[in-house]
């Protein structure tokens, strides 16, 4: 019986051990910012370091100080780099589709919590066993509409003609190669599934509502009034100081084109983006969206493990110390392209990375600017703050084992002299 108590105890006390020990680490406990707090000449040292001796192809970082750019970097092997190159924004397109969508909602031409289908012609939801109606804008904007896709659009030659949205839609060509379909998977609002299709239906929603073609009404509603005027969905084949696409060898690569201008086929630079962060941080951030708008683009829909991770066409990537949220979006797409930019709605500060030439470089950076800033490991540094945690439990669960070894002697021994 001493033995099965003993044994009881070593189980519990690892139990709570583990689990103190999970949730200092997904705080940060473990984790060492590589600069220290404040410092952010050391903070553009260390990242610009990483740009330069991580990429072979070419690079932009930004980093702003209450709404203002402080520090800019550019690198490229062959082409000159400045402010104004045009980089492909890949998933980063997201952001910039959910706030031509937001604009709807805000001239009350859409109600964002409505069956998307009340706004849908061209092409519809295939059937399933769920309700396709609780499919709304909300929850696309949020991939919590129970779409299971896990699109990835594949890409497109600068010789081919891109298929219309409801070809596309019927028909996506996805990244991985393999058959995919747009369509309802589990019940919709239950959870976060990431679904690049469903921002293919936004991008049909904007057209059918707008009358207009999705890029000219982003163009007009959203890129225009920001002054972001290199940003652009035409191919960077046709286009001048743009980014090579270059293969993580440093070698040059084809120029692809997207299907989904929504999802993943926005090209933009490092002085528009600068642009958008000033306004995603300003009152008057002219755009035709009410403050409030801006700010509920960030309230958490996406939950993993009761985490909030994503917003309305926005990543949440860490609680920020005042009670928001540092927040923004990444892209990524094939050979090596990899976008960030994360924004700290506390003090106004922020990051902008683009890089071509490795596939996780501006992510890596902008991540650490996060921990840098708040304390918090980023959502995307999940498994990193996991592993930060495995050696102070191995020491702890090593002493713990230790003490009640050196008890159960003292109790073995006192028994014996009783």
């Amino acid at each position: 019986m001493k033995i099965l108590k003993l044994l009881f105890i070593a189980l519990a006390g690892l139990t709570a051990w583990g689990l103190l020990v999970g949730y200092l680490a997904l705080n940060g406990a473990w984790m060492t910012p590589v600069a220290a707090s404040g410092d952010a000449a050391a903070f553009y040292e260390w990242a610009v370091g990483q740009m330069e001796s991580s990429n072979k192809g070419s690079s932009a970082l930004v980093l702003l100080q209450d709404g203002e750019v402080v520090k800019e970097h550019f690198s490229g092997p062959q082409a000159s780099v400045d402010e104004h190159t045009l980089f492909p924004m890949a998933s980063f397109s997201k952001w910039i589709a959910a706030l031509g969508v937001m604009s709807l909602a805000a001239d009350g031409r859409i109600d964002l919590d409505a069956p998307v289908s009340e706004y849908l012609e061209r092409w519809n939801l295939p059937a399933s066993e769920f309700d396709n109606d609780k499919v709304t804008a909300r929850r696309l904007l949020s991939h919590t509409a129970g779409l299971t896709d896990g699109l990835g659009f594949g890409e497109y030659g600068a010789e081919e003609v891109l298929p219309t949205i409801d070809e596309e839609l019927r028909n996506p060509r996805a990244s991985s190669g393999e058959s995919v379909s747009v369509a309802v998977g589990v019940e919709p609002g239950s959870e976060f599934i990431y679904s690049g299709g469903g921002y293919l239906v936004l991008e049909l929603l904007v057209e059918e509502v707008t009358g207009m073609n999705f890029e000219k009404y982003i163009q007009e509603t959203i890129l225009d009034p920001l002054g972001m005027q290199r940003s652009t969905y035409v191919g960077l084949a046709r286009l001048e100081n743009v980014s090579p696409s270059y293969g993580i060898d440093g070698a040059i690569g084809p120029s692809f084109q997207y299907a989904s201008a929504a999802a993943t086929g926005l090209s933009s630079t490092s002085h528009d983006l600068a642009r958008l962060a000033r306004a995603m941080l300003s009152p008057a951030n002219g755009l035709p969206l009410q403050r409030a708008s801006i700010e509920s683009m960030r309230e958490p829909y996406g939950f993993v493990m009761g985490a909030g991770i994503w917003g309305l066409g926005t990543m949440l990537y860490a609680p920020s110390p005042n009670g928001d949220y540092v927040f923004g979006h990444d892209g990524a797409n094939d050979p090596a392209i990899n976008t960030a930019v994360r924004l700290n709605p506390d003090n106004s500060d922020g990051i902008i990375a683009l890089v071509s030439g490795h596939p996780s470089l501006a992510s890596n950076i902008s991540s650490e600017w996060v921990l840098w800033q708040t304390g918090m490991p980023d959502l995307l540094q999940v498994e990193r703050a996991i592993n930060s945690g495995i050696a102070p439990f191995l020491i702890g669960s090593l002493v713990l084992l230790l003490a009640l070894f050196a008890w159960s002697l003292r109790w073995r021994s006192a028994g014996s002299r009783g």
